[in-house]
């Protein structure tokens, strides 16, 4: 098994895929060869099936069934090089709408932070729109407070953007990086290196519990909160569009099902 995980590794880096779906891939692949068990060169189109449905009963969410199938594919289709097709349809996605805090709420919850630093990473990543991953890796040297701009580097989908800085943080911000050099994280941790995932998801769970915000909010919800809140203010969809990154402007179209004010100002009929 780690010799065809370590060809579908040095395939993923050649082609320039990022680390994190390198690892989604390397992990994908370890869970469907771990449940084939032999001749793992061989594709088997039933046995493919067979893993998903595994998948399924262990309810596996249909975003990370089809990432696995995503995996299989890529290592029959450019590691292995079978011609024969995997006939094989992706699982329909659940249409959830996105958690959104209100501003009320986003205003409790940056109150309820104590910590100087880890206030201004919540309040950065509302109001620039940022992905837990974009705001552990931002640099100084991303921050252009002549512009007013953040330079977001290599975020999802290998893509550069630029959003707003908003103006409020900039004398905290300031401050925050006085002393640094241009290469330094913004928020780095107590070692001086990058702060972890975990680390900035575990600041915001804690903000959320101290606010009482009862909503089953994430990290990620702040940026959902971002891109509902400037449609709410007038913004037009395709600026929100660039700001966020999103490829395809459905993807952007979602928040205006949680932001619809004739929707909001319909009154039930009982």
């Amino acid at each position: 098994m780690q010799n065809q995980l370590d060809q579908v590794k040095r395939e993923l880096k050649i082609r320039n895929y990022s680390s994190r779906t390198i690892k989604s891939y390397l992990y994908a692949l370890r869970e469907y060869f771990s449940f084939k068990k032999a001749s793992l060169e061989i594709l088997e189109q039933d046995n493919i099936r067979n893993f998903l449905l595994s998948c399924h009963q262990k309810g596996i969410s249909p975003q990370s069934r089809n990432l696995f199938l995503n995996a299989i594919k890529f290592y029959y289709r450019s590691v292995i090089r079978v011609n024969q097709k995997i006939e094989i349809q992706s699982a329909k996605k659940s249409k959830s709408l996105p958690i959104v805090l209100s501003r009320k709420e986003i205003e409790n919850i940056l109150e309820s932070t104590q910590n100087t630093k880890h206030k201004l990473l919540l309040s950065l990543s509302y109001g620039a729109g940022l992905r837990v991953s974009e705001v552990i890796t931002l640099k100084v040297k991303d921050v252009n407070f002549a512009e007013m701009t953040i330079h977001i580097k290599n975020a999802k989908g290998q893509k550069d953007r630029i959003s707003v800085l908003p103006e409020k943080l900039i004398n905290n911000l300031k401050i925050s990086l006085s002393g640094k050099i241009s290469d330094d994280f913004v928020f780095a941790s107590e070692r001086g290196g990058k702060l972890t995932t975990r680390t900035a998801q575990k600041i915001f769970k804690n903000a959320l519990v101290k606010s009482g915000v009862k909503k089953d909010a994430t990290f990620h919800s702040l940026r959902h909160s971002f891109a509902t809140h400037l449609l709410e203010n007038g913004v037009d969809i395709r600026y929100v569009q660039e700001l966020l990154g999103h490829q395809n402007i459905r993807t952007t179209q979602r928040y205006t099902h949680v932001t619809n004010p004739k929707l909001k100002n319909i009154q039930s009929p009982l």
